[in-house]
């Protein structure tokens, strides 16, 4: 499986389309929102009493610069906003809503000079110049892997290793977790070495990603779970004669939720930041449903609701393996066996929020 051309959220604006399905995403992004302004204040205040203020940089949080910007008595930068997804994205929303949203900060800043471009392709690769990006943000992203780890892909000898599984399992042999392990140190570790020569020195990243509260990788609150519950409702296919259990032993899923210390001992080995903080917080897996469900959503019970939000973000990957014909199938079980999980447990999602900053030499 070619991660970079089957990894895309749902696309349009459909019942099961990631921009009606994201509201986790949404919720994290909002959690996280006090640490994105600490870290914009923290390139607009720490440059020798704002003597060395850049004019030009890029950032996302208009209203923090703009505050900032009428208390230290400094212009109002440019700023240089760059988008970047998978080329399997969907950009359309974002550049349909940036029209009024210029209009906005026009009317309400007088900031006239805010470019807008969007950067397609892997940030486990070089994106952008040296030198040229003062602030980066990533959110809910780097827990998706380059590639299913070495090893577990689908012609390998090793992919039936993990038999019956699409993740890391309480039943997975030690050769399997010890390969998404590496996977995630690799792939973290070529993140920081891709956006070093990209960020200005003393610039700053803010990064929250799916993790895990403890170095047992087989943890619960790990999202492993959410795979085992997606892993047995194919398996319940399969008693249907509709997926081949064969099928289920060789797709091994490029997701891995780290834990803290293993965010730090990549960041340590990388060498180019400064780990500022790094805090995990908790999310309901229902969080995802809003108050403003429409009339049909509310028909649908929770695990249902789960299960569209998990659709939205796993089902070109799960469609490209299974074919298209059992989705529907699939994600309706799914959601009976969320409900089930969910009355007998406490079921949430860990976030990691990591600021870092560049070192300055």
């Amino acid at each position: 499986m070619e991660v970079r051309q089957v990894l895309h959220m749902n696309n349009g604006e459909g019942e099961t389309s990631y921009a009606k399905n994201s509201n986790i995403q949404r919720k994290i992004i909002s959690m996280t929102n006090s640490r994105l302004k600490k870290a914009i204040l923290n390139i607009m205040c720490n440059n020798n009493n704002n003597k060395n203020v850049p004019e030009s940089i890029g950032v996302m949080d208009l209203d923090i610069i703009d505050e900032t910007s009428r208390k230290s008595g400094i212009s109002f930068p440019e700023l240089r906003i760059s988008l970047n997804d998978l080329p399997g994205n969907d950009f359309n929303d974002i550049f349909r809503s940036l029209p009024s949203i210029f209009h906005k900060v026009e009317e309400e800043k007088g900031a006239e000079n805010c470019y807008v471009v969007g950067v397609p392709g892997s940030f486990y690769g070089r994106l952008f110049p040296q030198k040229s990006m003062h602030f980066v943000h990533s959110s809910s992203s780097l827990h998706w892997l380059s590639q299913v780890p070495l090893g577990l892909g689908t012609n390998n000898v090793m992919s039936s290793l993990n038999k019956g599984k699409l993740y890391i399992s309480h039943t997975s042999p030690s050769d399997v977790i010890n390969a998404y392990v590496s996977q995630f140190q690799n792939d973290f570790s070529t993140f920081l070495r891709s956006r070093s020569p990209e960020i200005v020195p003393g610039g700053r990243m803010l990064l929250s990603l799916m993790g895990r509260s403890s170095i047992d990788p087989t943890i619960e609150d790990g999202c492993y779970y959410q795979w085992e519950l997606l892993a047995n409702a194919l398996s319940n296919l399969v008693s249907k004669d509709q997926v081949e259990e064969e099928k289920i032993d060789s797709f091994n899923a490029p997701y891995y939720a780290a834990c803290p210390e293993e965010v730090k001992i990549a960041v340590e080995n990388e060498g180019s930041f400064m780990i500022d903080r790094i805090e995990t917080f908790e999310i309901e897996w229902d969080a995802s449903i809003s108050s403003n469900s429409s009339d049909e959503k509310i028909l649908l019970s929770t695990g249902q609701q789960v299960a569209k939000t998990i659709r939205a973000v796993v089902e070109s990957m799960v469609e490209n393996h299974f074919g298209n014909e059992i989705m529907d199938d699939l994600f309706s079980v799914y959601g009976d066996l969320v409900d089930d999980y969910i009355y007998k447990k406490r079921a949430v999602y860990v976030n990691l929020v990591v600021s870092l900053k560049r070192k300055e030499y």
